[in-house]
């Protein structure tokens, strides 16, 4: 419900109106921004909260509600069946660190790495591109998914993309191609995702959803 104020004659918006954002997080003690590293990022005290670096810019995001860790969890679990119980690798999730350049330090909510690139996968983070990484977006989130995050995925060579949208009930699926994403289209309901990672995965996108 919207609540506004009257000031002078125009209506003003409350912060309640306002939905938390992922926001660069210059208030923390630290290097300057564009200059945050993985060890600063990994010196930091344990706060409760969700830090990320982008090209060495700290961000720090709100926490997800419960909606979106249901959603996670269950495309967590139809993954790890998929993956993990058949040997073809490992499916990891937040709060799991990716070191995808010095610079670049991510917390995907779901990501897999075939056994082809178990090396990546170090005593305390995993360095390197997963092959796939899947995002739950939401309205504080969407827009630092679609700009920073995939544009660092891209240029890292994350092979495979998957964009969720709790709201919508969608996933878009994001596939690397000359060094760019293209779209393979936005799927819901009983569809199956056409992965190129997971070519003959066989759960319909409706099943990522919670009823209530």
């Amino acid at each position: 419900m919207a609540l506004f104020l009257y000031v002078k004659g125009r209506a003003t918006m409350t912060t309640l109106d306002r939905l938390p954002v992922v926001i660069p997080a210059n208030n923390v003690p630290g290097p300057k921004q564009g200059w945050w590293t993985y060890e600063d990022y990994a010196a930091l005290p344990d706060d409760g909260k969700r830090y990320e670096i982008v090209d060495g810019v700290l961000y720090m995001s709100p926490a997800p509600n419960i909606i979106h860790q249901r959603i996670v969890g269950r495309i967590f679990r139809y993954l790890s069946t998929y993956v993990e119980d058949a040997g073809l690798g490992l499916v990891l999730s937040a709060p799991t660190d990716v070191k995808l350049s010095p610079m670049d330090v991510f917390q995907p909510d779901v990501f897999i790495i075939l056994n082809e690139n178990r090396e990546k996968i170090k005593e305390k983070y995993i360095l390197g591109a997963p092959d796939l990484v899947v995002e739950v977006a939401s309205p504080s989130t969407s827009g630092f998914d679609r700009r920073e995050k995939q544009d660092v995925y891209a240029h890292a060579g994350v092979q495979e993309y998957w964009v969720v949208n709790p709201d919508a009930h969608t996933v878009e699926v994001l596939v690397l191609e000359a060094g760019k994403y293209v779209s393979l289209s936005i799927f819901r309901g009983k569809a199956i995702l056409p992965s190129r990672v997971m070519p003959e995965f066989p759960v319909a996108v409706e099943q990522f959803f919670p009823e209530a």
